[in-house]
């Protein structure tokens, strides 16, 4: 069976994957892009990106894990929009035309709409469904691949909290946002299910690993 897997969710110290208020202009709320300075840095986003340089390290080794076999995405309401999206027709994600994910990518979302496809592979289908569901759904688009849960933070605790995530990378950010949403609220011992590493990286990010114990 396919493999669920979380790659370069950023969280800063005291754990929140996105500070607050989020809005059109600020999707990250008062975080802005602190989180993710680290991978902006790296030889992989500067190719996404179409720039010249960026870093060859540590950092740019872990963001690369982010494509490779996977089939499939399942992202949350507040990762594709803004709050209030639902009630805007033409938003169709953040990304432009043609998205980074270049696969079939699953919405939850209270309030449903038609497919959408996109330049470049992705296809945007919206769910109102449990993680349990929306997994098995997504198995079976991405063809035998593995599928990413690409977050925010409160769609990868709930994945967590129902034993479904396989293999996640979090990347911790020596900041402290002090509000937002966070990754780790009731998930005690989540660690006695998981493989843990911790790898330090020169940027001062910290890359931790859980894999599920057996893979």
């Amino acid at each position: 069976m396919s493999l669920a897997r979380v790659h370069n969710f950023a969280i800063s110290l005291d754990g929140f994957g996105t500070g607050e208020p989020q809005s059109r202009d600020a999707p990250f709320g008062h975080a802005g892009e602190r989180l993710h300075e680290w991978m902006f840095a790296t030889g992989f986003w500067h190719e996404k990106t179409r720039q010249p340089g960026g870093s060859r390290g540590l950092d740019d080794a872990f963001a690369r894990r982010f494509e490779p076999g996977i089939g499939a995405e399942i992202m949350g309401a507040g990762k594709f929009g803004y709050p209030g999206w639902q009630e805007d027709p033409e938003w169709k994600g953040w990304w432009g035309p043609n998205p980074p994910f270049h696969t079939p990518t699953f919405i939850l979302t209270h309030h449903t709409r038609p497919s959408i496809e996109m330049e470049g592979g992705t296809t945007f289908h919206f769910l109102d469904t449990s993680p349990a569901k929306a997994l098995e759904t997504a198995r079976e688009a991405a063809d035998g691949k593995d599928v990413r849960i690409g977050g925010g933070a409160t769609v990868i605790r709930d994945f967590l909290a129902a034993g479904l995530i396989d293999h996640m990378h979090v990347v911790v950010v020596p900041i402290l946002l002090g509000r937002g949403s966070r990754l780790w609220d009731g998930l005690e011992d989540l660690q006695k299910d998981y493989e843990v590493e911790a790898t330090s990286s020169p940027s001062g990010v910290m890359h931790l690993t859980f894999t599920r114990a057996g893979l």
